[in-house]
C-alpha cells in the first residue's frame, strides 16, 4: 500500500456524542483559504466518528456534545 494512502487511513480520529438534538458538526478544509466542506447534524444520543484527512484540517462542533480524542475527553456547550 502507498505511504500516502496509509497515512490517510491512519489519520487522527475523534468521536462525537450528541447530548441534545441538533448538534452540528462542520468539516473545514486545509489550504490557503479555509472553507466549510461538510456538515452533519446529530440528534441526542447519536454518535459520529470523524477523521482528519488530507482535506479536513479542522472540525467545528455546535451544541452540547461529548468529544473523545487521543488527547482526552472534553465537552462542548
Amino acid at each position: 500500500m502507498e505511504q500516502d494512502k496509509l497515512d490517510e487511513i491512519l489519520g487522527d480520529y475523534i468521536c462525537i456524542k450528541a447530548l441534545e438534538d441538533g448538534v452540528t458538526i462542520i468539516g473545514l478544509t486545509r489550504g490557503r483559504d479555509t472553507k466549510f466542506h461538510h456538515t452533519e447534524k446529530l440528534d441526542k444520543g447519536e454518535v459520529m466518528i470523524a477523521q482528519f484527512t488530507e482535506n479536513t484540517a479542522a472540525i467545528k462542533i455546535r451544541g452540547k456534545a461529548t468529544i473523545l480524542t487521543k488527547m482526552g475527553e472534553l465537552s462542548s456547550d
